[in-house]
């Protein structure tokens, strides 16, 4: 099994919501186990960073019993969620950025599996109440996302 931790960004309204460059956003952290099925997913304001709310999904589901490879975005090559990565019984398979004095290897053939979770997300933006967020509130935004995997899941 491989599970991967991937971010985007959307539209927003109030809750949830940061200006950043690209206006008002909300990012959405998502671990999922293949191209259609979610484990969990979160939402942050655009102008937070990725890597505290990508800590959480993996500690929200506990640790492993065997090593599973954690598909990481870029944005989550911290080294204190690598660090978390492992002591969960994850094997973290993120490339580290160019500027890293100590720069790690990674399983480059895993890493383009990453592609799949990508996929999962263009086909969420094909849900016009996601991509353009029309939910003003966290939970309805929530709840349609959660039947957007659902109908994904069924496909």
């Amino acid at each position: 099994m491989i599970i991967t931790l991937v971010n985007t960004r959307r539209n927003c309204c109030p809750q949830s919501i940061g200006k950043s460059r690209g206006g008002w956003t909300t990012k959405i952290h998502l671990v999922a186990a293949d191209t259609r099925t979610a484990l969990t997913f979160a939402l942050s304001p655009g102008h937070i960073h990725d890597a505290p709310e990508g800590r959480q999904l993996p500690l929200a589901l506990g640790p492993v019993s065997s090593p599973i490879h954690l598909l990481m975005d870029r944005a989550y090559e911290g080294d204190q969620t690598r660090q978390l990565a492992l002591e969960l019984g994850y094997i973290p398979v993120v490339p580290p950025k160019t500027n890293r004095l100590e720069p790690w290897e990674y399983d480059r053939a895993m890493y383009k599996k990453r592609n799949e979770i990508e996929r999962l997300f263009r086909r969420l933006k094909g849900f016009r109440r996601i991509f353009s967020r029309f939910d003003k509130l966290d939970v309805i935004f929530l709840s349609f996302i959660h039947f957007a995997l659902i109908v994904e899941a069924l496909r």
